[in-house]
């Protein structure tokens, strides 16, 4: 029996994450959840949208499957993503972007893994704002030490990249490469304009690839050029790992190539837990209407399942999914040649689909 924290979510995240949960279950393996809100939730009922009982079920369980929870947009509480990743040291962003025959795709056969670094860069929330007398020393600091002039009126954000978080992120990404049997790691960087942030990325991947030559491939791009790249000759990439910012939107690049956040999964992992999610957003508005595509919910189970060595149920799970998909009949609105088919499916329908077939094997 696993133990697992499951985590609704906000918006959409409820609805999915039943219909995901009844597909794991479907498998056979027995998981015991724990329930517990965060996000606007939790916000109304405990003040804050993580409460301390949410962190400490993790803890204790090693492991929690979560939907997806808003984050307010220029003000507000921060992300409950980024709260989560700092107080349970969850360093890698895990993200598959594999192509399932049957989706909306200009790219067929991409199989993607994008490892992205969580703790650092400008996502570490170092953040000045703008007027405060905080901001201002910064400012005159950076004038008197370097000579370089800052607007007055400016807001500053801080990038940190230290030689610990690269170095543990990049042997992840090679970890991960020989466990999965993938051929080659491709560091991304902007190390050409950010030499002393960006620089010391790449120079750390560089030393790290040095320890597996022979094993995996190694080559580095420029974050710019390998948006390009993607776009011409997916085909032509394994792995990436990348800082934190650029793994944000490079994860959302490759989930265009194969279709859409709505079929991609996603992780956030560290040495002791692991938090499995979708990567789409909570889509309020969707919000109860039976509607949205519950795939890439129901693939990050599928990632838990694989996590918690239950390899078989994991493979018996992402076949029916992928059944599903290819044979196009019970699918969500956004898999058919226009939104408004009049045969698309519900959410809950898809999930009922997905459990039929997978009870079929």
């Amino acid at each position: 029996m696993h133990k697992v924290t499951l985590i609704p979510g906000d918006g959409i995240g409820p609805e999915i994450t039943e219909v995901a949960r009844r597909c794991v279950e479907a498998t056979g393996v027995k998981i015991q959840w724990d329930i517990v809100e965060a996000g606007d939730s939790a916000m109304e009922k405990y003040g804050t949208p993580l409460p301390d009982h949410v962190i400490e079920s993790i803890k204790k369980n090693k492991v929690a499957w979560k939907g997806p929870i808003t984050t307010p947009i220029g003000g507000g509480f921060r992300s409950v993503n980024v709260a989560l990743r700092k107080k349970l040291g969850l360093y890698m962003c895990l993200r598959p972007y594999k192509y399932y025959p049957g989706v909306r795709s200009k790219f067929p056969g991409v199989d993607l893994v994008v490892i992205r670094e969580n703790t650092e860069d400008l996502y570490a929330g170092i953040e000045f704002e703008q007027g405060k007398s905080v901001t201002k020393k910064l400012i005159d600091f950076v004038y008197q030490t370097t000579g370089n002039v800052i607007k007055e009126d400016s807001g500053i954000s801080i990038k940190p990249i230290s030689i610990s978080a690269s170095r543990r992120i990049v042997e992840a990404a090679f970890k991960y490469a020989i466990e999965n049997k993938r051929k080659k790691v491709t560091a991304v960087h902007k190390a050409n304009i950010m030499k002393f942030s960006d620089g010391l990325f790449l120079k750390v991947a560089r030393e790290v690839a040095k320890s597996y030559q022979g094993k995996v491939e190694f080559e580095d791009r420029v974050v710019d050029n390998m948006c390009m790249q993607l776009i011409q000759k997916p085909q032509n990439y394994d792995v990436l790992v990348l800082p934190n910012l650029y793994g944000d939107i490079i994860s959302d690049l490759c989930a265009g190539l194969v279709g859409g956040l709505g079929v991609a999964p996603g992780a956030n992992i560290g040495d002791d837990y692991a938090v499995f999610e979708p990567t789409h957003g909570s889509a309020p508005k969707y919000r109860g209407m039976n509607k949205v595509n519950p795939t890439g919910m129901i693939l990050s189970g599928v990632m838990m399942l694989r996590w918690l060595s239950e390899f078989e149920a994991a493979d018996k799970l992402e076949n029916a999914i992928s059944s599903v998909i290819k044979e196009g009949k019970k699918v969500t609105y956004d898999f058919k040649p226009t939104p408004d088919d009049p045969t698309a499916v519900g959410t809950k329908e898809m999930g009922e689909a997905i459990i039929e077939r997978l009870l079929k094997k």
